[in-house]
């Protein structure tokens, strides 16, 4: 094996704070699996309008503990110290881990964390950020990504996903994190509480511009975190709970019965097309897993 690829491992290795990983790793060097070691080495994630999101595995191509906490601790220097980040995640595979690093190194940085209390939407968490009075939020999701991924989708201030020049000011700042057995780690705040959630359902159900006129609707959450929001939403606007696709309604970070657990794929909607027909109802809607993504159809 190259020496200077064994050198870069090692070196990560050495620095990476997850035992999980560094075994992961150490497994490869030990069979000489050079071109895995190459994929995981050869670059680093790229940070941009929308954050990170990569396949969850060892080393600085993927999403890890070791990722997250850099991203986490870039994210602070960017910021300062005093400032207030909004923290959500979703239901995916390491999810509310990663949540919890993120929220650790960034009160070790100095800046007030307020954790959301449970895997949530994504909107969820843009709306959080100016109801807090946030400067910023992450969220911990990979969208509608297949269940391999995890990634960090970061907003500023207003709500908003990030932006050029902040997204390049921001993968800047990343770069320039020291060693993160250097970092300082506070304890992972206590959350926040169900009164952010509370808000937003509020906020969107007065959107509703008239009352319900009996219409029917059957759902898909596709796996995801959608339902129970949905669900209070409608209910606060007067209309009738969906019939829900009961084996896509509750969490699943494997998304069993989707090939690619997006609205906008070739039979994504077979499923809550067929209940639609049963049910004779008069809409559908699907959700993504972060519920981010709607798709509509009506009868």
């Amino acid at each position: 094996m190259d020496e200077a690829l064994r050198t870069r491992v090692a070196t990560w290795m050495d620095d990476d704070p997850d035992p999980g990983a560094v075994a992961e790793l150490a497994a490869l060097l030990d069979t000489g699996e050079e071109a895995a070691l190459r994929e995981r080495f050869r670059t680093g994630l790229a940070f941009g309008t929308a954050g990170l999101r990569g396949e969850l595995r060892a080393g600085p191509n993927g999403m890890n503990l070791a990722v997250v906490e850099r991203a986490a601790a870039g994210l602070a220097a960017w910021l300062g110290a005093g400032r207030t980040v909004a923290v959500g995640y979703d239901a995916r595979h390491r999810s509310a881990e990663f949540a919890r690093a993120c929220a650790a190194v960034l009160g070790g940085a100095g800046l007030e964390v307020r954790l959301l209390p449970r895997a949530l939407p994504t909107p969820v968490l843009a709306f959080a950020v100016r109801h807090l009075g946030a400067d910023a939020g992450i969220m911990v999701t990979a969208s509608h990504n297949p269940p391999r991924d995890n990634g960090m989708k970061v907003y500023l201030g207003d709500g908003a996903q990030l932006v050029p020049p902040a997204d390049a000011e921001i993968e800047a700042a990343i770069a320039a994190v020291g060693p993160l057995r250097a970092l300082p780690r506070a304890a992972v705040p206590v959350p926040v509480g169900e009164e952010p959630v509370e808000a937003y359902v509020a906020a969107t159900a007065a959107l509703s511009l008239v009352p319900d006129r009996g219409v029917r609707v059957a759902a898909t959450a596709m796996h995801g975190v959608g339902r129970a929001t949905l669900d209070a939403v409608l209910a606060r606007a007067g209309f009738a709970l969906p019939a829900w696709e009961p084996d896509q309604a509750e969490p699943d970070p494997d998304f069993p019965t989707v090939a690619f657990p997006n609205p906008e794929e070739p039979g994504a909607l077979d499923r809550v097309l067929a209940l639609a027909a049963r049910e004779a109802a008069d809409l559908v809607v699907a959700v993504d897993p972060d519920a981010d993504r709607c798709a509509v159809a009506v009868g």
